[in-house]
């Protein structure tokens, strides 16, 4: 049987082997322990019919966790001297694939086109770097792609602010952005020591199973997103101030004050307390007004 990839011993052979110096500027952390691996496999839900997106395989720890468990992987590397690598530590998976490019500039519906027509249902699982989180996530979000979930390891912080809910302190715009397209769940802490380097903060598994419809409808999608980031501009300022502030011209305040009674929400209301469906509402009374 092929020897776990996720291990201190052969990660320290693998790199020793092709020569390989982490980038800090690509996020480079490599995963060593095998069960936080099979965590991931199962709280994304594998299985023999699934094809996978991965994003930033490394050195192969993960995908060769979810090649034995889906019927495909395709994984997406932006870093040219991890091909030659992945080449040689994932030889003994044919089902699993590895593409240079970059994530954010990938055509990811011709990807799923040309590479997973024949499998039952796409899921996107990814260790994904710290620095591109919120730019990768969104992209699979907003592309409205044909993929039924999205497991990912991030930052815990991150975790904690796309899965919080309305009221607390972490609630705020990507918590909105990502729920209005997701149902959000954090899976597990994963601590920093298991990784080679090990970052400095611990990370959390992430699970977002993707909404068939968004959690609420609106007349412009576009505005919505609008005048939620209006909304946080300042978390001190309440609703009211945020949006006169930060949303259009500051003489159409009675306007935006008559918004906010349309769509029931005291004036005096911090952003962060309101949920998708009352934006959503606050969000087409303000649009019938000023943008209409």
């Amino acid at each position: 049987m092929t020897k776990d990839i996720a291990t201190p011993l052969r990660t320290k052979q693998i790199l020793a082997k092709h020569g390989f110096h982490l980038k800090k500027s690509l996020g480079q952390n490599f995963l060593i322990d095998t069960n936080i691996l099979t965590n991931i496999v199962n709280a994304a839900g594998i299985d023999e019919d699934t094809g996978v997106i991965e994003v930033g395989p490394g050195i192969g720890a993960l995908t060769e966790y979810l090649a034995r468990a889906a019927k495909k992987v395709v994984s997406i590397e932006i870093d040219q001297r991890l091909l030659p690598v992945l080449e040689d530590t994932l030889s003994p998976y044919p089902n699993a694939e590895v593409i240079h490019s970059d994530v954010l500039k990938a055509d990811l519906e011709q990807l799923l086109i040309d590479k997973f027509s024949d499998v039952k249902q796409v899921k996107v699982v990814a260790n994904l770097p710290y620095y591109v989180t919120t730019p990768i996530l969104m992209r699979f979000l907003e592309g409205k792609l044909d993929v039924t979930s999205i497991t990912v390891m991030i930052q815990s912080e991150v975790a904690q602010r796309i899965a919080a809910s309305p009221g607390t302190k972490e609630y705020g715009a990507l918590s909105i952005a990502a729920q209005y397209y997701a149902e959000a769940e954090r899976v597990m802490t994963v601590p920093a020591s298991v990784f080679v380097p090990p970052p400095r903060v611990d990370s959390a598994v992430l699970h977002l199973k993707v909404r068939d419809e968004p959690a609420a409808k609106v007349i412009d999608e576009t505005y919505f997103f609008e005048v939620f980031h209006a909304s946080f501009a300042n978390r001190r300022k309440t609703i009211l101030n945020n949006l006169t502030h930060n949303l259009g011209p500051k003489e159409r305040k009675a306007e935006i004050e008559e918004a906010l009674a349309e769509a029931a929400i005291d004036p005096k209301r911090r952003g962060e307390t309101l949920s998708i469906q009352e934006f959503a509402a606050l969000s087409d009374a303000l649009y019938t007004r000023l943008k209409a």
